[in-house]
């Protein structure tokens, strides 16, 4: 029997080693659906209750395995709705592959049902983009297509009309389509920068004074050699926030997590510094860089074109972050003079000091610090952590400490919500045996909630915590503090989520005293199967930045001043943290 269009693609994804497709079936890719059917045996389909739940899926499928990510979505709005996920593998530089269907090949255009051009409205988001043309055009593009996701590091898109999705393979091939030209052997680059960069690099790197390191996501799997280089250049490493996972927390060179939810070491240690050697990310806040002139830069990095995009470096090495490190060390002197990174590593012990006084607090409304560190305390050490955005992003990067085999991540660029549990449920799915735990806020939860019963359905043992607030927490104090109003649309009407979660099949349990917090944990990692720990937290618990600008304090008090509802309590809680900090 010829095969037909649909089973070319999936016959071709399988060559490529894709063993996991995230998606919702519908009507205009049931070509595809049958293909998936009768391969279930060596390709499995996970349903999902939502396709931007697919798109995060395969965004984090790729951020934790490094394979192709691959989600699946039906036309018209099946395929609007992976936009999100696509938009946030995009800005985090990760390989997925979205497959949309289109109504049938000769009514594109004439007004029919779900009549959406999904490859035009995708131009954006995609570093390969193709409507298929016919059945021999299918072979072509996926090859093509994943060879360009894996290589370049982006999504790519592939949308194919419903009745193409039928037709037989062997029929309408052009005289210039001989049969598998193309091939799906993957192939890599040197990924190592010329000679003389390297030895430039080194020059630079030796004759610093007061050098600082900023590592992201780009130095995951790199961790012995930019500790290495660490101590020969007596250097701190700062963590941008994808980057959590390149040293564990408490080695002795970082000063851990830049920006608002950063340290107060990693501040200062990047103000102070008179080299900055960048590795593996282009964190996008640049007010927290060196000033322009004030350091010498060197920066290594995959992409050439995101070479000086945030700093003027002065040497840019194009090449795979631990390959270049390995051939930078022999040409690096170590330095004597010690006192910048044992001023950074003083500061730190303070800095943690001080995050431990807030994590044991023992006031009720519980503070989500508490929260956050008895689970990080808790944590196994193979455990794979999944965030989402907001303020609990603050509790995840300061309370939840990364070890040396632990995964941890969450949405960079995009900093989209509802992130955090799709991309648990793509990393259990990856990693059965590991332990899987999304922190997740109450606003990001309630949006893709229903994955939950995905969860259950796939008998997926991940643990969600989510920090029950009812508020926006993150939005709130950005309308407070950075543009002096009181907040406005931000309170959230409550949701019983362990209820939630009892509904869909899975154990709910709640916690609201932080006595029993660690007793609530511990029983919630010990049960078999999916769980969602409801932890009530204080609403008006501020993410205080690591140093609070004269302009943020002032934009603060001006909010108070004009309406903030809930001003006194605010007040009170934030003069109690700030007190604290300074005793």
């Amino acid at each position: 029997m010829a095969r037909t269009a649909a089973d070319v693609l999936i016959e071709t994804l399988l060559d490529w080693d894709v063993e996991v497709v995230f998606g919702l079936p519908g009507d205009g890719i049931n070509g595809i659906m049958e293909a998936l059917r009768t391969r279930q045996d060596r390709i499995r389909f996970v349903q999902v209750r939502h396709e931007e739940s697919a798109a995060f899926m395969a965004c984090g499928y790729a951020k934790f395995t490094g394979r192709l990510g691959v989600c699946l979505a039906t036309s018209g709005p099946g395929g609007i709705h992976l936009l999100n996920g696509l938009y946030d593998a995009k800005l985090d530089g990760q390989p997925v592959l979205a497959i949309t269907g289109l109504p049938y090949h000769d009514l594109i255009g004439t007004h029919t049902q779900q009549d959406v051009e999904l490859d035009r409205l995708f131009m954006d988001v995609c570093k390969y983009n193709a409507r298929v043309m016919g059945p021999s055009h299918v072979e072509n593009v996926v090859d093509l297509a994943c060879r360009t996701a894996l290589t370049y590091h982006g999504v790519v898109h592939i949308t194919i009309p419903v009745d193409v999705q039928e037709m037989k393979a062997d029929k309408l091939r052009s005289k210039r389509n001989v049969p598998h030209h193309t091939s799906d052997v993957a192939a890599r680059s040197a990924r190592l920068p010329a000679d003389e960069d390297l030895r430039r690099a080194a020059e630079l790197l030796n004759a610093g004074g007061t050098v600082a390191i900023l590592a992201g996501r780009g130095a995951l799997g790199a961790g012995d050699e930019l500790e290495r280089v660490a101590d020969l250049l007596a250097a701190p490493i700062v963590k941008a926030l994808l980057g959590k996972a390149v040293v564990r927390d408490d080695s002795p060179y970082t000063t851990g997590a830049i920006g608002l939810l950063g340290t107060r070491p990693s501040q200062e240690a990047l103000e102070a510094c008179d080299t900055l050697l960048i590795v593996g990310t282009s964190f996008p806040y640049i007010e927290y860089y060196p000033k322009p002139g004030q350091a010498s830069g060197v920066q290594i990095e995959l992409d050439p074109m995101r070479i000086g995009l945030r700093y003027p470096v002065d040497v840019g090495l194009v090449g795979d972050s631990r390959r270049t490190l390995a051939a930078l060390l022999p040409l690096l002197a170590r330095k004597g003079d010690r006192a910048f990174l044992e001023k950074a590593q003083r500061g730190m012990k303070e800095w943690n000091a001080l995050m431990d006084e807030r994590a044991a607090r023992r006031d009720v409304p519980m503070k989500p610090q508490v929260v956050a560190a008895e689970l990080g305390r808790r944590l196994r050490d193979d455990a794979i952590v999944a965030c989402d955005s907001g303020t609990i992003t603050s509790w995840w990067a300061r309370h939840i400490p990364a070890r040396r085999r632990q995964l941890h991540s969450v949405s960079g660029n995009l900093a989209s919500m509802a992130c955090g549990l799709p991309y648990a449920i793509a990393a259990q799915l990856a990693y059965p045996d590991r332990q899987v735990v999304a922190f997740v806020g109450d606003g990001g939860l309630s949006m893709l909630m229903a994955e939950l019963a995905t969860c259950v359905r796939y008998r997926l043992p991940v643990k969600v915590v989510v920090i029950k607030n009812n508020t926006l927490g993150q939005i709130k104090w950005e309308q407070m503090v950075f543009l002096g109003n009181p907040e406005y649309g931000c309170d959230l009407q409550p949701i019983d989520f362990a209820m939630v979660a009892e509904a869909c099949g899975a154990t709910g349990l709640t916690v609201e005293d932080p006595a029993q917090c660690g007793k609530v944990l511990d029983r919630a990692l010990g049960t078999a199967g999916p769980v969602v720990v409801q932890a009530v937290v204080d609403p008006f618990e501020p993410p205080l930045p690591p140093k609070i600008t004269l302009e943020q304090a002032a934009k603060f008090a001006q909010a108070l001043v004009r309406g903030e509802p809930n001003r006194e309590k605010i007040a009170l809680t934030v003069l109690r943290d700030r007190v604290r900090e300074v005793v």
